[in-house]
């Protein structure tokens, strides 16, 4: 893959994850707040964005999403290091809500 395609990339997934975060917040504000794990005043600002504001922060090189799940027990739980588990629904539970807290750190 080469450089522009990597950027071709990179503003298409932030074009994509700025709709859908717009639309989940004005469909659900709260449910979008722990789903994207972002604070009050960060659903305000997208919430109220323009699509000639959208289209010009996704055409940055800078990737605007980021993993939430950056320690290894919440990968652990959610990827099961590959096994099926009978536990697979304790799992993820789990990891929601170490994630949902998550969530309270960052409003």
């Amino acid at each position: 893959m080469t450089a522009d395609q990597i950027l071709a990339e990179i503003r298409e997934a932030n074009l994509s994850y700025l709709m859908l975060a717009q639309s989940l917040i004005r469909a659900d504000r709260e449910q979008a707040l722990y789903r994207l794990g972002i604070s009050e005043d960060t659903a305000t600002l997208i919430g109220t964005l323009s699509a000639a504001q959208i289209m010009k922060i996704a055409s940055g090189n800078t990737l605007l999403c980021r993993f939430r799940m950056d320690d290894e027990l919440v990968w652990n739980l959610l990827s099961n290091h590959g096994k099926a588990s009978a536990n697979d629904a304790v799992n993820r539970l789990h990891a929601s809500i170490l994630m949902a807290g998550r969530h309270q750190e960052a409003a």
